[in-house]
C-alpha cells in the first residue's frame, strides 16, 4: 500500500510558478505509477498528470500541456508537479493518487487508482 500526502499548495497570481509535492508513505512507493488530478468547485474530478514507476512514461491533460510537469523521486518516496504560467482557471484541489498500473492501464481515469491523498488547494488569482 501507498498513502499519498501532498503539499504545496497556496494562493498565486496569473502567470506565477507553484510546485506541489506529494510524498508515498509506504515501503513499495517506487512499484505504483502516481498521477495528479484536480477538482474545481462544482465539477468532476479530472485527470492532470502521472507518471510510470521507472519515470519511463508521462501523461498530460491537454489542459497542462507545456506548462506543468511531473517527475519523481524514488529514493524520496516522492511526485513533484512543477506547475508553470499558472491561469485562473487552474483554481482547484489537487490530488495525489497511487496505482500499480497494471495491463490495460488507463490513466486518465479517475477509477483506475486505488490510493488518493486529501489534496491541497490551489488558488491563482487574475
Amino acid at each position: 500500500q501507498v498513502q499519498p500526502v501532498e503539499s504545496g499548495g497556496g494562493l498565486v497570481q496569473a502567470g506565477d510558478s507553484l510546485r506541489l509535492s506529494c510524498v508515498g508513505h509506504g515501503q513499495s512507493f517506487g512499484s505504483y505509477a502516481m498521477g495528479w488530478f484536480r477538482q474545481a468547485p462544482g465539477k468532476e474530478r479530472e485527470f492532470v498528470a502521472a507518471i510510470t514507476w521507472s519515470s519511463t512514461n508521462t501523461y498530460y491533460a491537454d489542459s497542462v500541456k507545456g506548462r506543468f510537469t511531473i517527475s519523481r523521486d524514488n529514493a524520496k518516496n516522492t511526485v513533484y508537479l512543477q506547475m508553470n504560467s499558472l491561469k485562473p482557471e487552474d483554481t482547484a484541489v489537487y490530488y495525489c493518487a497511487a496505482d500499480l498500473a497494471l495491463s490495460g492501464w488507463r490513466p486518465q481515469r479517475v477509477d483506475e487508482w486505488d490510493y488518493w491523498g486529501q489534496g491541497t488547494q490551489v488558488t491563482v488569482s487574475s
